[in-house]
C-alpha cells in the first residue's frame, strides 16, 4: 500500500525559514524546492551562492540579497510585503538560516509585528557532526563560532566545567589555535571530535583527545567546513573539582 503525503501550498502572509544542503544536493527537500518555487520572494545570503542552487533544481524565482550587512535595514520592508499578503522564503548559503547565518533579526520582527513564521526541518552542519562524534549527543550545547578576540579567553573558561557535550563552528586556518586554546582550559586529556567538509565527497570524522586532534592537524592540514565536536567534563573530573571547592571553602572558614 503506498501512501502519499498530502500537498500544502504555500500560505500567504507567511515567513518560511528554509534550510539548503550544506554539500550534497541530494539533501534538498521536495517541501523545501516547492516552496521556494511558490513563495512571493526568495532572500537570499549570497544571490550568486543561491542562484546556483535554484538553477541545479530549476526554481525561477525573484532572489533578493538579505544578509547580516543589510538585515537592519531590509527587514521592515520586508515585514511590510509579508503584512500585505505575500509569502516570503529565507535561505542562506548553506544550511538553516539563523544558525551561525543571518535570520534572527528578521524573524524577531516579523513575529513582533504578528506575522507567522515556519522553520523546516533540514541541513545543518553542527547535527550530523554531533551523532557522528561518538559523543553524548543527549544533552548539548551549541557555542558556535567564537569571540575572535575580545571575550574569546573567558568565554572558553566559562565553559571549562560544562557537562554537557559542546559543538564549535570554526575556520580551518585557525582549528589548531581553537584545539590548542580548548587543551589548555579543558586538558589535553579531553575526548573531541573534528568533522570537515559533511555532505560532500572527502567529509571525514578525526576522533581522540584534543592533544591527538592538535598532533595530527598540526601534522594535516585541515580544509573545509570545520565542526568541532568536545565532550563535557567527566563526572569523574567534576566531584573532584566539587571536593577541591569544598577543601578551599573550609580553609577560608578557618581562617
Amino acid at each position: 500500500m503506498i501512501i502519499f503525503a498530502p500537498k500544502f501550498k504555500a500560505k500567504s502572509r507567511m515567513l518560511y525559514i528554509v534550510p539548503t544542503p550544506v554539500g550534497n544536493m541530494e539533501d534538498m527537500s521536495l517541501r523545501a524546492i516547492r516552496l521556494l518555487k511558490e513563495v512571493d520572494l526568495v532572500l537570499a545570503e549570497d544571490t550568486r551562492t543561491s542562484g546556483i542552487l535554484l538553477k541545479h533544481f530549476d526554481i525561477q524565482n525573484r532572489l533578493m540579497s538579505h544578509h547580516k550587512f543589510n538585515e537592519h535595514g531590509t527587514s521592515a520592508a520586508i515585514v511590510e510585503r509579508l503584512k500585505s499578503g505575500e509569502n516570503v522564503a529565507l535561505i542562506s548559503d548553506a544550511g538553516t538560516p539563523g544558525i551561525s547565518d543571518p535570520g534572527f533579526y528578521l524573524v524577531r520582527e516579523a513575529v513582533a509585528a504578528g506575522v507567522e513564521v515556519q522553520t523546516l526541518p533540514g541541513a545543518t552542519a553542527f547535527v550530523p557532526a554531533l551523532v557522528s562524534s561518538g559523543l553524548p549527543c543527549d544533552r548539548f550545547c551549541f557555542e558556535g563560532f567564537l569571540p575572535q578576540k575580545k571575550g574569546r579567553q573567558s568565554h572558553l573558561e566559562s565553559l571549562r566545567d560544562e557537562p554537557r557535550t559542546m559543538v564549535f563552528y570554526e575556520s580551518p586556518y585557525r582549528l589548531v589555535k581553537l584545539l590548542q586554546q580548548l587543551a589548555d582550559v579543558m586538558g589535553a586529556d579531553r575526548q573531541a571530535s573534528v568533522c570537515r567538509e559533511i555532505s560532500k565527497i572527502h567529509e571525514e570524522s578525526v576522533r581522540g583527545t584534543l592533544e591527538e586532534l592538535i598532533n595530527h592537524f598540526t601534522q594535516t592540514a585541515p580544509k573545509g567546513e570545520i565542526v568541532v565536536v568536545v565532550a563535557g567534563i567527566s563526572k569523574e573530573k567534576s566531584k573532584e573539582k566539587s571536593k577541591e571547592i569544598k577543601e578551599k571553602t573550609k580553609k577560608h572558614k578557618e581562617k
